[in-house]
């Protein structure tokens, strides 16, 4: 088992990575310190609930613990207040105190969904990530929950540390191959924004990433956990260095928004907007090859590189500028300035967005 640490002075806690640990879960609370006199809640969707909930749930009950289950539809329609009003029920019938605990097991839908229920409940009850994606490699580090306004997503939420993360590698062995492609989206961002080297191996390893190789696959997610480890113990609630790990966000956020959060997966957004954010860069003056190896890579993923044609700019330019990054007719954009390096850009004219929106548009 590999482990990396969210320094955070006292509230600093541990990532582990390896295959199978998801049967020690209830050793691993306990040594947390989270006891079993009270009821825990534990969340996930139906997809996962088909492979995961029963073991964790039998496994937790033979430790001693009392636990609730939650099972809301996959998908980001569920990251909604009238879903976290339904999981806020669940947690009082089942009669959860300030000792309690929420586990998420899960994708970044389910670990944001149920982290700002443990945010919210009783005004913050602890909680623990459980992530079963790739994708949610990122979510589930650095205490960022949230649900979705329909105008925009993630603006409602809270910084809410986890307890633990608990990385079981031998739950992406279930995940459909879109979502193992979605997920690397949010991998090799990592490396885009600070690690060169990284997106190097990456490129070099994709064959055996998207085959799900246990070895190359725990290499990645510690190399990427690492990164946004090393990003959030700087800086918790992104008054500027973690500002960075929004690469590819900004357009990305406005296409789910738009697409109604059900024709794209985040990382297939993320994507586009990552591509859409390097061609922002050569008009910055930066060199147009960050923009070429961008897209080869991610064209190499198998991952859209450009904007559905029947999405309306103007309801796009509209999403951004209910975006959080938004300001008075600029926008902040996350700007590579080469491979493994990025700057935050705070001056960005939404007339180039749009420019740029229309170029994802009406390229093929």
């Amino acid at each position: 088992m590999k482990q990396l640490t969210v320094d955070l002075g006292e509230r600093s806690y541990p990532i582990y990575i390896g295959e199978g640990i998801i049967s020690g879960l209830a050793a691993t609370l306990a040594n947390h310190k989270i006891g079993t006199k009270s009821p825990i809640l534990v969340v996930t969707d139906e997809n996962v609930a088909k492979f995961y909930l029963a073991q964790v749930k039998d496994s937790l009950e033979a430790g001693g613990y009392r636990v609730a289950t939650a099972v809301v539809a996959p998908g980001e329609k569920s990251k909604s207040l009238a879903v976290l009003e339904d999981m806020i029920t669940v947690a009082l019938e089942a009669g959860l105190d300030r000792s309690s605990a929420v586990i998420a097991i899960g994708g970044g839908v389910v670990g944001d969904l149920a982290g700002f229920v443990a945010a919210s409940y009783m005004r913050g009850i602890r909680f623990v990530q459980i992530p079963t994606t790739i994708l949610a490699h990122d979510s589930s580090v650095g205490g960022k929950v949230a649900v979705n306004h329909r105008l925009a997503k993630n603006v409602i939420g809270a910084f809410h540390q986890p307890e633990f993360v608990l990385y079981d590698t031998a739950t992406l062995k279930t995940l459909p191959e879109r979502e193992i492609r979605a997920g690397l989206s949010e991998l090799v961002k990592e490396g885009f924004i600070w690690d060169r080297e990284f997106v190097e191996w990456f490129d070099a390893n994709t064959d055996k990433l998207l085959a799900l190789d246990s070895e190359a696959l725990a290499h990645a997610l510690y190399i990427g956990c690492g990164v946004k480890a090393t990003v959030v113990s700087q800086d918790e609630r992104e008054g500027g260095l973690r500002a960075i790990l929004n690469l590819g966000h900004t357009i990305g956020h406005a296409l789910e928004a738009v697409s109604g959060y059900d024709e794209l997966l985040h990382g297939e957004a993320i994507a586009i907007g990552m591509v859409g954010a390097a061609m922002l860069s050569e008009k910055l003056g930066n060199p147009g090859s960050i923009a070429v190896e961008t897209e080869r890579i991610l064209r190499k993923l198998g991952l859209p590189v450009r904007i559905p044609s029947h999405l309306d700019t103007d309801a796009i330019m509209s999403a951004l500028m209910h975006d959080k990054k938004f300001k008075e007719g600029t926008m902040v954009f996350i700007i590579p300035t080469a491979i493994g390096e990025v700057e935050i850009n705070s001056n960005v004219s939404s007339v180039w967005v749009r420019e740029i929106v229309e170029r994802l548009k009406g390229e093929a």
